[in-house]
Parts: structure tokens; C-alpha cells; sequence
């Protein structure tokens, strides 16, 4: 068959470069994983099925509609494909998917388990809380749908009792989002086995959510009047949507719960994370009451 978008070298050699990224990383033994690019308006480049990532050739990869039919290329389409097609078809922004089993993140995935916030600056400025969509037996339709409602504030999604999906502009970008993801999940791990995590304080928190604004960068706490700061509660409307229960944190010490981060205006005119100061108060308060009956 021929399409004249089947014709992209650049496009097939970055599939072929992030698959072999994704095989030397330990994200994909054997043929586990798949990886796409949408290049127009109805057509997609994919990764085949029963591949082994790391050693994909640009005559290995495949053209596909957003309805999943292959328009192009020798061997067959990723069995998988669907899951990338929804995002896209949902996210017009997303130009690439990147779907593999990184072993640290799909621990978390495997044990159902939330991934800690308020842990390291950098997760929470350039990823924010990950959900876990609900599992559905991989390859059809439903499992594409799973990730439906965590769309629209995320890049970065776990798929339960499965691995990870992450998407973006780029091909590079969608896989970075998964090697920042399995290195935070490692180093959770790991923080475990020496003592625990150390979350940081309410202030430290806020002075990050203030910070990812004034790079531009989107949060799902800009935008609720209810939401704990580090409790993985943003996500919460997805889960009842799905009819899944919200992931708890059982491995950790749970999170302080701080109050809301609420859409007020701040002293210079501009937007900044102002609590339920009615809470706020309260918990001073207490505190100075504690304090002076053990004086």
C-alpha cells in the first residue's frame, strides 16, 4: 500500500531511536511496548506488533487511520494501538505516544498504589500527580477508554497492573515524561528502605505551585476549590467517573493534608495559592492553645 505520509524518514528513525532508548532503559523486555507519532490529520506512524523495541528498522514501522486501520507498511500494527489513538483523538496538542513497562513505575502500578506528592521540586513542576487508570484487559477499546478521564491535566498516566503511558509534542517529550516518572518511582523505593519519605512543608509546596504557574505550566490544583495539596486528590472526578476507587497510599506514611489550593487573587495583582483560610486559622490557633497550656 502506498500513502504519501508513509514517506517520512525523520519521523520513523525517532521511533526507532526512542524504542531503542526505551529496550536500553529496561522499560521493555522482549516485544513489550509500542511507540507512535501522528504526522496528519488521519494518519499515524506506529511501532508493529511482536517487535523487540530495541532493535526496530524504519521499514519495521507501520501507518494507521485514528480508527485503528492499517494504511500503510509490511508488518502488522501494535495490537495496542487504539490506547494512543484515544489520547490523540482526545488531545489534538499530542503528536506522540509512548507506552512501555518501566519496572519502578509499574511496581507502583502493580501494587495499586498512589505515587507520593510534595516529595521533589522537580516532580511537582514538571509532572504534578499521577493518576492510575483502572484496568481493563489490554489491546481493546475499553482499555483505550480508561485513560479518557485524566486527559485533560496530565501527560503521564499508570496503567493498572500494566505499565505507564505518557504523551506529548514530541517523541523525545513523551519519553522523557517516562524516564522522569520510573527514576521519581525509584527513588521512592528507595527513600523506603533508608527510613521513609520527608515531605515537603505547606509553604515549600506552594512556593512550587506558584513557581509551575509562573512557568506556564498546567495543574489540576489551579482549577479546584477542594483540593489537598498533597493528598492525590485532583484526579478524583476521573475516578468516580470510571466507577474506580482513587489509589491510596499504603507503602508511605501518608501525606500532610494542607488545605486547598484556590484560585484567589494575591497582593500583586496576580494569581497565587491562597488556602480555606477558615482551616488555616483554625490549625494556628490550635496550635497556640496547645502551645500555651504546655507552658
Amino acid at each position: 500500500m502506498y500513502h504519501p505520509l508513509f514517506n517520512n524518514p525523520e519521523i520513523k528513525d525517532w521511533i526507532c531511536e526512542i524504542g531503542r532508548r526505551v529496550y536500553t532503559k529496561g522499560f521493555a523486555a522482549a516485544n513489550d511496548g509500542n511507540i507512535s507519532y501522528r504526522v496528519g490529520e488521519d494518519e499515524v506512524l506506529c511501532s508493529p506488533t511482536m517487535i523487540c523495541k530495541g532493535f526496530m528498522k524504519p521499514d519495521d514501522i507501520c501507518m494507521v487511520d485514528l480508527k485503528g486501520n492499517q494504511l500503510a507498511g509490511v508488518k502488522k500494527r501494535t495490537s495496542e494501538i487504539l490506547l494512543h489513538l484515544a489520547i490523540m483523538e482526545h488531545r489534538p496538542d499530542v503528536k506522540a505516544v509512548v507506552h512501555c513497562h518501566p519496572p519502578h513505575a509499574t511496581a507502583f502500578a502493580v501494587a495499586r498504589e498512589a505515587i507520593p506528592q510534595c516529595v521533589l521540586p522537580e516532580i511537582e513542576v514538571f509532572m504534578g500527580e499521577v493518576p492510575l487508570a483502572p484496568y481493563e484487559t489490554p489491546g481493546g477499546q475499553k482499555f483505550a477508554d480508561t485513560v479518557l478521564p485524566f486527559l485533560k491535566s496530565t501527560n503521564t498516566i499508570i496503567l493498572t497492573n500494566h505499565g505507564t503511558v505518557s504523551f506529548g509534542k514530541t517523541l523525545e517529550e513523551a519519553y522523557w515524561k517516562t524516564e522522569i516518572l520510573d527514576a521519581y518511582c525509584r527513588i521512592l523505593i528507595l527513600s523506603k528502605e533508608i527510613g521513609g519519605l520527608t515531605y515537603l512543608d505547606e509553604r515549600e509546596s506552594r512556593e512550587l505551585l506558584d513557581l509551575k504557574k509562573k512557568l506556564g505550566f498546567d495543574d489540576p490544583r489551579f482549577h479546584m476549590e477542594d483540593c489537598d495539596l498533597c493528598g492525590n486528590s485532583a484526579f478524583r472526578e476521573g475516578y468516580s467517573e470510571m466507577n474506580a476507587p482513587a489509589p491510596q497510599t499504603k507503602a508511605f506514611e501518608a501525606p500532610p493534608s494542607y488545605p486547598g489550593y484556590l484560585q484567589q487573587p494575591s497582593a500583586n495583582g496576580g494569581q497565587a495559592g491562597i488556602g480555606n483560610m477558615d482551616a488555616l486559622v483554625k490549625a494556628i490557633t490550635d496550635e497556640v492553645i496547645a502551645a500555651l497550656k504546655a507552658s
